[in-house]
């Protein structure tokens, strides 16, 4: 299997690893995807606007709340802001897709 095409290099694995499987069927009720776009506008937002300095993986979950690709109406939600580990010589080709 190969691994996923993405920016979001974190999360490029084709499988949950021995450790962390159990834990998210243990823990996890549910889960979305976002896809490349949506994701870079998110991390593009929290860096423009909020002046945080966030890699796209680290991304995700503000990615599928801002988006509305989870439902989080009324509900009292935490989500994780991650990582500086940017490369920034792929910001501008990242500008233009």
């Amino acid at each position: 299997m190969d691994n996923p095409k993405t920016v979001a290099d974190g999360a490029r694995t084709p499988s949950l690893g021995a450790l962390t499987f159990p834990l998210v069927l243990e823990h996890v009720s549910d889960m979305t995807t976002v896809d490349d776009p949506t994701l870079l506008k998110t991390m593009f937002y929290l860096w423009e606007r909020l002046k945080l300095v966030v890699e796209p993986t680290g991304a995700l979950g503000a990615a599928a709340a801002i988006e509305g690709t989870t439902s989080i109406r009324g509900a009292r939600v935490g989500i994780v802001l991650s990582g500086g580990n940017v490369d920034l010589s792929q910001v501008a080709h990242w500008r233009e897709t």
